[in-house]
């Protein structure tokens, strides 16, 4: 799968703008920005890279989200990893025929299985994961079937088809309905064991995907209905996710009193747990980082964004995935802040604009800033 550039998602803005015959001025009204802005997107001089952004226009554009960024491009895709969709998506059709084989493994093959592939997402072997996950998937439910051992293997099917499925389509740029598939097994398997935690990793991933798709009002009933606690370490690190999401999705509402007080939550937890793991979430105080980046991005604070970079040890993030996103926020934070006159000489630490006399460039990430 090639992701697609900003050029192309411009490309694809003008495209469907032109298809409705709709005016610059027109379009931009009805999405709340300015015709220049809007010329600066089409022209990919702007990235199109808040979901708050993402609905407005796709709402002034009458498409789905998924229409402005999920662009169809001329060329070649990538072979093996659309080989690897098409079995994930035979075998959750499979299993949402209720088709699955009349023998399954033991729960304790299939526990190791799923730590096995669980832990190759967090790592981004994604070639590992794709060739694993369609007979997992089917194994799994078919061990469900049979009805043995019921409590742990619907734990195990929450957290695969969130934290697996629902991730690694996500990864490899599958479509979003596969992924609402996978997050609604999750949801399905919560329900029949209606333990708070296991809930709320399955609420994790249908909020994500509901965000996805721009519906914030669904993704906010649905995040409402998650109670883990914190009880133990486990349950405080997923109740520190689902607040990181509250507040990302406060920004993509646009509901900025909303925005801190989830991170602040966070925040302490983190503090409380330390560097941690519990369901693949690799939360602990540098997530708590990462997504105080990713909220400043979504709120369009980009300096706010580039500063809490400076303050983080991407070493420290567990997945190279996160790791690259970080490196990808940071440097797009820098860049939008440069072109706002707002990063800071990483000389002198005079604003961008007026360094002193004998200072060059601004921050970046491999050259931190240090007095003259």
């Amino acid at each position: 799968m090639t992701e697609p550039t900003t050029a192309d998602v411009g490309r694809r803005v003008r495209q469907l703008r032109q298809a409705r015959r709709k005016s610059l001025k027109v379009t931009a009204d009805l999405a709340g920005i300015s015709p220049g802005y809007l010329s600066r997107l089409e022209a990919g001089q702007r990235a199109l890279d808040r979901r708050s952004l993402i609905v407005a226009l796709a709402g002034a554009l009458e498409v789905a989200p998924s229409e402005l960024t999920e662009v169809t491009l001329p060329v070649a895709g990538d072979t093996a990893t659309d080989t690897a969709i098409d079995r994930v998506r035979r075998a959750l059709l499979t299993v949402g025929m209720g088709r699955t084989p009349a023998e399954a493994p033991p729960v304790e093959v299939l526990r190791d299985r799923v730590a096995a592939v669980l832990d190759a997402q967090q790592a981004c072997r994604h070639d590992d994961v794709g060739a694993a996950l369609p007979a997992l998937v089917v194994d799994l439910h078919a061990a469900l079937s049979v009805g043995r051992d019921d409590a742990e293997l619907l734990r195990l099917a929450a957290l695969l088809h969130v934290q697996g499925t629902q991730a690694w389509l996500r990864d490899v740029g599958a479509p979003l309905d596969l992924g609402w598939s996978a997050a609604t097994l999750a949801q399905d398997a919560a329900e029949r064991l209606d333990e708070p935690q296991t809930l709320g990793v399955a609420i994790f991933g249908t909020t994500h995907g509901l965000m996805g798709a721009g519906a914030f009002d669904l993704a906010g009933e649905q995040l409402g209905r998650a109670d883990v606690g914190t009880a133990d370490g486990a349950a405080a690190q997923v109740t520190g996710m689902l607040a990181f999401t509250a507040s990302l999705l406060a920004a993509a509402r646009r509901d900025r009193a909303e925005v801190r007080p989830p991170l602040d939550v966070a925040t302490e937890l983190a503090e409380r747990t330390g560097e941690g793991n519990a369901a693949w979430f690799g939360f602990g105080p540098t997530n708590v980082g990462v997504w105080r980046m990713a909220v400043a991005l979504e709120s369009g604070d980009h300096p706010e964004a580039a500063r809490v970079a400076e303050t983080l040890d991407p070493r420290l993030i567990p997945s190279p995935q996160r790791r690259a996103a970080y490196w990808g926020d940071y440097g797009r934070a820098l860049a939008r802040s440069v072109a706002a006159g707002m990063t800071r000489c990483w000389r002198c630490d005079a604003p961008s604009e007026s360094p002193r006399r004998g200072c060059i460039g601004t921050r970046s990430p491999a050259r931190p800033s240090r007095s003259c």
